[in-house]
């Protein structure tokens, strides 16, 4: 290898600029590069590994000092040296990418002996000192998921990095996708434990798992968790991006370990919902579920007005008939929920994407062995609110509800528990009974012989049971001390044909003869492809 002259050398170091601010990730502005520096936004990989080289923390007026040449390959004998100090153990690539000094996520590096996050490469930047101070030398760009050799400054390409790449950035095939739900999968963490890709735990920083369940159930929807794991999704907002990153860990084959963890997901939600979800403070699935769907259909660039336009509303989205009437004075007390032929009534038709269960008032009293007594309603039971008959009131008007075709290849229930008046917030702790295969739908559904022969059942199977589970905050003590709210989901295991139940980082199978045995709180429920339907675009 040629040798540079000094002054070559100097004129390289003289160019270094002041610390890159932190990039905002609301800023969708462009990104210059000028005189080796990033000016806010994002840049191509190639616009980054040039800014790296320059990459420093001098100011203008010092005087360069001599720095070791820089080498552009290994010298001959020696391209893997190094590679004997990384550490795998401690590599956990699943938290925000930021420089653990400058808290900067610009040109963000990986140190693969200790797993920390330093910015740039340069010869006076974070991870250059790191290296000198630590004797630290092998480090990952974490978004080219390039390897370079501190201080030294040449790329690695030895073939046994490929794990470290892969479980930093697992990419799939289309034929590796389409195998996921097909057969039973088995993989080993590098502690030699089993674990079954897909069904993997979530780690629950503090209080963030109503954000764990909700992830796991989406994850397991296949149009959607395809979607994501194949699709380029660079131009797309940095919420959708760190959900596809996160969906691709869930699944991966490869893993260190049996576990993920959503914190970088979690950081960029806060962000979007001005601290509305956090991991510090406990939130509502149903609510985070809604606000997290209409946040990525918007960021998969759906529009606010036009149905379909995302691949969440193709999935998700169905059509609701609304037929309201005035309550007259006229009416008795008794007759107050059944429609009037003479009076008029107004229909509406609505899109949803989820649909709202209500239970049945819990009963005040206790049974004869002083125990509070736990009802049981069949699913069935509280969707016929939907069967266009049943009314309600609601705001001095009766209404009554319908579906309408074509139903979506997936339908989100939302069993409504929980009731807060200007004094309390209760919970209603009734059981609601279900058979997880061949839910019939068509009852709730307006007849259309275009899109359903009559008299035919609409099948749907249960894909992802969100479970809410009370525990007394003092456990000492039966009757004080108030409930606290936890959160676990039941999913459908396809190529084994077995349920399993996460909870955190417990994972965990369970009888599909007791999954109703909680108090389901969400579920996703999938539409049952008919085979008579097969080539005419109907699911």
């Amino acid at each position: 290898m040629s040798k540079r002259p000094a002054s070559e050398a100097l004129d390289e170091l003289s160019g270094v600029g002041s610390p890159a601010s932190k990039k905002s990730r609301l800023d969708d502005g462009p990104t210059e590069l000028s005189n080796g520096r990033l000016n806010g936004g994002s840049a191509t990989p190639d616009q980054r590994d040039k800014a790296d080289e320059n990459d420093g923390f001098d100011d203008e007026d010092d005087t360069p000092e001599r720095a070791p040449l820089r080498q552009s390959a290994p010298t001959a004998g020696y391209d893997d040296l190094y590679l004997d100090t990384i550490d795998r153990n401690v590599l956990d690539f699943d938290f925000e990418k930021l420089c653990s000094i400058s808290l900067s996520n610009i040109n963000v590096y990986a140190c693969l002996v200790c797993g920390r996050y330093y910015q740039g490469r340069g010869p006076k930047s974070h991870a250059y000192f790191h290296a000198l101070d630590e004797n630290h030398h092998v480090f990952i760009n974490m978004e080219t998921q390039k390897v370079f050799v501190l201080p030294e400054g040449y790329e690695v390409k030895s073939k046994s990095l490929e794990d470290i790449k892969y479980v930093s950035d697992p990419r799939y095939s289309k034929q590796e996708v389409m195998e996921l739900d097909r057969k039973p999968r088995s993989a080993w963490t590098l502690g030699g434990k089993e674990y079954a890709p897909g069904y993997v735990g979530m780690n629950n920083i503090k209080e963030n798992d109503y954000l764990n369940v909700v992830v796991q159930a989406l994850s397991h929807v296949p149009p959607l968790r395809n979607y994501l794991l194949l699709e380029d999704l660079s131009a797309r907002s940095e919420l959708v991006k760190r959900c596809s990153i996160l969906f691709r860990k869930i699944w991966n084959p490869r893993a260190f370990k049996n576990h993920v963890s959503p914190h970088e997901l979690l950081q960029e939600i806060s962000l979007r919902s001005n601290k509305r979800y956090t991991l510090t403070a406990q939130s509502d699935p149903v609510e985070f579920l809604s606000w997290f769907l209409n946040n990525l259909h918007l960021g998969l660039g759906g529009s606010k007005t036009k149905p379909g336009s995302s691949i969440v509303q193709r999935i998700f989205q169905g059509k609701l008939k609304a037929e309201s009437q005035d309550i007259t004075a006229r009416a008795d007390v008794g007759d107050r929920l059944r429609f009037e032929e003479a009076a008029e009534v107004k229909t509406d038709i609505n899109r949803f994407l989820l649909l709202t269960l209500d239970l049945p008032a819990a009963p005040l009293f206790q049974d004869e062995l002083e125990r509070n007594i736990i009802p049981h309603v069949p699913l069935t039971t509280i969707l016929s609110k939907y069967d266009g008959v049943k009314a309600q009131e609601h705001l001095a008007q009766r209404k009554r509800y319908r579906l309408m075709h074509p139903l979506p290849p997936y339908l989100i229930f939302h069993i409504k528990r929980f009731s807060t008046n200007k004094f309390v917030s209760e919970r209603n702790p009734t059981i609601v009974t279900f058979d997880a295969r061949n839910l019939d739908v068509s009852p709730y559904v307006e007849p259309n012989p275009a899109e359903h022969t009559p008299g035919e059942p609409i099948w749907y199977d249960l894909v992802a049971n969100v479970i809410h589970e009370a525990v007394r905050a003092k456990e000492d003590v039966a009757d004080s001390g108030e409930e606290r709210k936890t959160w676990k989901v039941q999913l459908r295991d396809k190529g084994r044909d077995e349920w399993v139940t996460c909870q955190d980082l417990f994972v965990e199978k369970t009888q599909k003869e007791l999954l109703y045995l909680g108090e389901s709180y969400l579920q996703i429920w999938e539409r049952r492809r008919d085979p008579k339907a097969k080539g005419k675009g109907k699911a």
